[in-house]
């Protein structure tokens, strides 16, 4: 970067980036799992499915929320030269680096249904539930701060994910204007003009 300003990725953005595609692949694999009787049947199965869909999506939405909050409390300004990355740069790039990650998923939830029908699916359906919520407790932590959080992508590793991992040593903020992703990370609406 000029001048020494760093490539910026909106925390929320990279947290919710993996919701849709777990949550699909869930869904999908959740009703196809349907088919088989299983091991357990399905009436078992739908009921073991949906306990592991809310451990999945609370374990995941509470998950390292000190950290974020410690790391949301310490951000410094971001800098005149820091690149701001687009919003569908920083999902793509988490999309791809975890496209194996996700299509094994879907196997193993698919593989399951034989043993516990649907159960795998709902458990994926939940981890993109828990990242949603999280993405959304993000948002409410930056309207609070009145700051868009952004973490460094040559932290976020070659995966493109981990906005609090080991690597993250601190974030930056801006204003909440700042960028195409509005608080939480969902694609910025255009105001309409009165």
């Amino acid at each position: 970067m000029a001048r020494g300003g760093q490539g910026l990725a909106r925390v929320a953005v990279v947290v919710r980036a993996g919701a849709a595609p777990l949550w699909w692949t869930g869904v999908v694999a959740a009703g196809i799992g349907a088919v088989p009787q299983g091991l357990t049947g399905r009436r078992i199965g739908v009921l073991a499915g949906a306990a592991l869909f809310l451990l999945g999506a609370a374990g995941v939405a509470l998950a390292r929320r000190g950290r974020y909050t410690a790391l949301a409390r310490g951000a410094a300004r971001a800098g005149k030269y820091d690149v701001l990355q687009d919003r569908a740069v920083t999902v793509r790039n988490w999309r791809r680096g975890h496209r194996w990650w996700l299509l094994l998923g879907g196997a193993a939830a698919l593989g399951s249904a034989f043993a516990v029908p649907v159960a795998g699916g709902l458990l994926l359906a939940g981890l993109g539930a828990g990242l949603r919520l999280k993405a959304a407790w993000l948002g409410r932590l930056e309207r609070a701060g009145q700051t868009l959080l952004w973490v460094r992508v040559d932290w976020l590793g070659r995966y493109g994910g981990r906005p609090a991992g080991k690597a993250v040593r601190g974030l930056r903020g801006t204003g909440v204007a700042a960028g195409d992703a509005a608080p939480g990370g969902a694609r910025r609406r255009t105001a309409a003009l009165v």
